[in-house]
């Protein structure tokens, strides 16, 4: 195996796969990643036995062939490199080592055999359709903050993907919680979706996809079955197993009788809650919430800390209102808003609280109150 391959295209696509291997894995083959050059492009592989990346980079290939390196130590060489210098990569027959050359810079690795390196299959995926970008970045940003990461409960270890029905319209639905918050977010069903199955996306899974998509990418394409997923955005393809649970029926979560309707500027609301979320207590982030006509005041106060108020102009007519909520998961939800105001839909002090977007119909949340 003999290449040349621009740095900046090895590090891009390096940078993609490495990721996947984890740094304390107890299968030493699991630590590298493959290289195969072929044509005239470097294809590099690499897999933890849940998820598997392939992303071909273009390479002037003079002898085709395959090596397995250790990923991480290759990333590091890499990344460290000069700018802008040409990287040739040979492995040599008898020593079965990898020399990498560039610049005045020499290194030798070691490698394990290919023959070794596990292969994941896909199976069938029946069903497949295309996002763009922008819908796949929705689905996925505006949903990961609320995956639980309690391992007991593995089924909300990840993004529950499935095709609903919205108002009479099919969509293409992500939601996410974790028993305290829960976020919807949906889209257009894309032709090729209907029918599809419910399937939960593990939490590192949604992680590899994000790198992958941020790369200027115009479309993603889905693939699945009831038990493996797979991504294809430009030029690499993701393969993931997928939780093999059942995601709760979330609809019963989201409360319909709310009627009290607080809007409020978004900017202005997340600020307060940032500024008075200093004094609230490390261990419940809790603070305050009382709600009058016009005029939204937030409070917190730690035994160790002291007190905090502020208060907030709204727009609200109704009965007041006070309620307590983890500043933490309010922060969080507000990070996602897109329009300037956000609207509160209330029941009581002690019932969850819907909360919408006013610059995204597609996207809800829930967002469960604590005692203060």
């Amino acid at each position: 195996m003999k290449f040349v391959i621009d740095r900046s295209a090895l590090l891009k696509s390096l940078g993609h796969v490495q990721s996947v291997v984890e740094r304390r894995g107890t299968i030493p083959i699991l630590s590298n990643v493959k290289l195969e050059a072929a044509g005239n492009a470097l294809y590099l592989t690499a897999t933890d036995m849940d998820i598997a990346v392939v992303e071909k980079a273009a390479a002037s290939v003079s002898e085709p062939g395959q090596a397995t390196v250790p990923a991480h130590t290759f990333y590091d060489i890499v990344r460290k490199l000069q700018d802008g210098s040409q990287v040739e990569i040979v492995r040599q027959a008898e020593s079965g080592k990898v020399i990498i050359r560039a610049g005045q810079s020499r290194f030798s690795l070691s490698t394990l055999p290919v023959e070794d390196f596990p292969v994941m299959t896909e199976g069938e995926l029946p069903f497949s359709f295309t996002i763009t970008t922008s819908e796949c970045n929705a689905l996925i940003d505006k949903t990961r903050f609320a995956v639980s990461t309690e391992e007991t409960r593995y089924y909300l270890n990840g993004i529950y993907l499935h095709a609903a029905e919205s108002q009479g319209t099919q969509v293409l639905r992500t939601v996410a919680t974790d028993g305290h918050r829960l976020a919807r977010i949906e889209v257009a069903l894309p032709a090729g979706a209907s029918g599809m199955p419910g399937v939960i996306i593990p939490r590192k899974t949604i992680g590899e996809i994000k790198k992958l998509v941020e790369e200027g990418v115009n479309e993603v394409n889905i693939s699945l079955s009831e038990s493996k997923i797979r991504f294809t955005c430009g030029n690499a393809v993701l393969v993931s197993k997928l939780i093999d649970g059942t995601f709760p029926d979330y609809e019963r979560v989201i409360p319909s009788g709310n009627d009290k309707i607080m809007e409020v500027d978004g900017k202005a609301f997340t600020q307060a809650v940032d500024r008075v979320s200093v004094i609230a207590s490390e261990k419940t982030r809790g603070i305050k919430l009382a709600i009058n006509a016009g005029k939204l005041t937030l409070s917190a106060d730690s035994p160790e800390h002291g007190t905090a108020t502020e208060e907030v102009d709204i727009n609200y007519a109704a009965n007041p209102i006070e309620i307590g909520f983890n500043s933490r998961y309010l922060l969080d939800m507000m990070a996602q808003m897109e329009g300037d105001t956000v609207q509160f839909v209330l029941a009581d002090g002690t019932s969850p609280a819907l909360v919408r977007d006013t610059a995204d119909v597609g996207a809800l949340y829930v967002v469960m109150p604590m005692r203060v």
